[in-house]
């Protein structure tokens, strides 16, 4: 018999014991519920309420769903003085009457604890729509990190096959089926494209998502008890030592920080302790290839588009970047040529607040560090890493890669300091004057001349169309190829 806690508000006990849960629970089950979204499906996969649907790496990143509910399934390690919970309590999150912030930090701790085995069954989707509810409720990115990580599916792979290795079959079973090859258990899921958002719940709605969450720990038992038998482990509660002594052993991240970002099954894959025999020529391609692969996860750049501000995904049109500390001069050639190039807030900013500002300000960041791209997931369609290393074979790139319409009438139309708009109306020589007071300092020479003279709307600096300003329209000109 299951015991399930709904939890709809921050100030309730229910809440209280979600929070002592987690942190007092060496393993968790987690899953998610949203309510369907029928307009993807003229251009992608049908996208249903938890668990099994199409990739969330295939969808733009404004056709994420919002998450209604999560379902935390967790086993504790009581204390006598622990508060009045079973062994194994099921809690369901209404995230749509709970703050979300109040929520935030202490889902966020249990995700990245060391301590924490987290289970889940093709939560990579879950995740990133997680992170898009959460993020787009004031919680900054979201979440970036689960750490450890075990997809069931690979639990189930190893406990049918132990010398399969990393390899699994293509076709792979549903929860339902590894729940009754397994457990002997019947899991229906007539209800999973039923309407989550919809309040309240009807009773089969909640013990349809207690279960999805309720047996990822069953079935993990029953992993930990093969390991058990084998003699791979010690009989103990499993915490921290069972996470260093058999999932470091069983399963094996394809790098240190096991992100859920990157393809969930291959980086906690089983090892299989008997290896093929190949001969030394075969295994150095295969090392080869394998490296060639990693360095293609971790590196690969290539815009895939469409880009935030497309109109048919609700954006205004008007392209718009963000340029890290790397290539701030890339984003000084942006503004010349008319296009808008913002900076980071900070002189150092790490890369949450990077993608974060990029995210709320509906920009594309443009990097040359690599690293940046593992964090993509994030904001789908809103990362590109920059490969040529000189600012104009940078400028050009960007206008190739996304086809920037650039015209001579746009160059030298935006302030080159801190990237605002002019005035649209020309100022004249004593307004100038009157402006620049006490901020900017006009030569004397000027004051004989026909100029015309603008101004920021942001910083207030002026500029003029003097020689600078012509020898600038000159050097994009010939840049942008505008004459070809």
């Amino acid at each position: 018999m299951m015991e399930i806690h709904v939890v709809a508000a921050a100030d309730s006990p229910e809440f209280a014991r979600l929070c002592w849960a987690l942190r007092s629970s060496p393993v968790v089950g987690l899953d998610a519920e949203w309510k369907p979204n029928r307009t993807v499906r003229l251009h992608h996969q049908d996208t249903v309420g938890g668990g099994e649907s199409a990739p969330a790496a295939d969808l733009p990143a404004r056709s994420f769903p919002n998450v209604s509910l999560l379902q935390i399934a967790c086993r504790v390690r009581r204390r006598p003085s622990d508060p009045v919970v079973g062994d194994s309590p099921v809690f369901l999150v209404d995230l749509l009457s709970v703050p979300l912030v109040a929520l935030w930090g202490p889902l966020r701790d249990m995700f990245e604890s060391s301590s924490v085995i987290k289970l889940g069954f093709r939560f990579k989707q879950d995740l990133v729509y997680l992170s898009s509810t959460f993020s787009a409720n004031g919680c900054d990115l979201g979440f970036d990190r689960v750490e450890p990580f075990m997809d069931i599916t690979s639990i189930y792979h190893h406990l049918k096959n132990p010398t399969m290795g990393k390899k699994h079959p293509k076709d792979t079973k549903s929860l339902a089926a590894i729940c009754k090859e397994v457990l002997n258990v019947s899991l229906s899921k007539e209800l999973q494209c039923s309407d989550w958002s919809r309040r309240p719940l009807s009773e089969q709605q909640i013990l349809y998502a207690a279960a999805d969450a309720y047996y990822l720990l069953e079935i993990f038992d029953v992993f930990q008890q093969k390991i058990i038998a084998e003699g791979k482990s010690q009989p103990s509660p499993p915490g921290q030592k069972f996470i260093a002594t058999v999932i470091e052993k069983e399963i094996i991240s394809e790098s240190s920080s096991n992100k859920l970002f990157t393809e969930c099954c291959e980086s906690s894959d089983m090892e299989s302790d008997r290896k093929p025999r190949t001969s030394r020529r075969k295994e150095k391609k295969q090392s080869s290839g394998n490296a060639k692969h990693k360095e293609k996860l971790t590196c690969d750049g290539d815009w895939q588009g469409p880009p935030p501000w497309d109109v048919s995904f609700g954006g205004d049109g008007s392209p718009k970047f963000l340029c890290d500390v790397m290539i701030e001069g890339l984003a000084k050639h942006l503004r010349c040529v008319g296009i808008d190039a913002a900076i980071p807030f900070l002189r150092k900013p790490d890369p949450r607040q990077l993608l974060n500002q990029a995210y709320k300000e509906k920009r594309v960041l443009l990097t040359r560090d690599a690293k940046l791209l593992r964090y993509q997931y994030l904001v789908r369609n809103q990362v590109y890493k920059v490969k040529s290393s000189l600012k104009n074979d940078q400028l050009l790139e960007i206008i190739e890669t996304f086809q920037l319409k650039i015209s001579e009438e746009q160059l030298m139309s935006r302030c080159t300091k801190c990237n605002g708009n002019f005035i649209q109306k020309p100022l004249t020589i004593e307004e100038a004057i009157a402006a620049s007071r006490g901020f900017q300092v006009i030569p004397d020479c000027l004051f004989d001349r026909n100029l015309e003279f603008w101004q920021c709307t942001d910083c207030k600096q002026l500029y003029w169309e003097g020689t600078q300003y012509r020898n600038a329209v000159e050097k994009f000109v010939a840049v942008c190829k505008l004459n070809d």
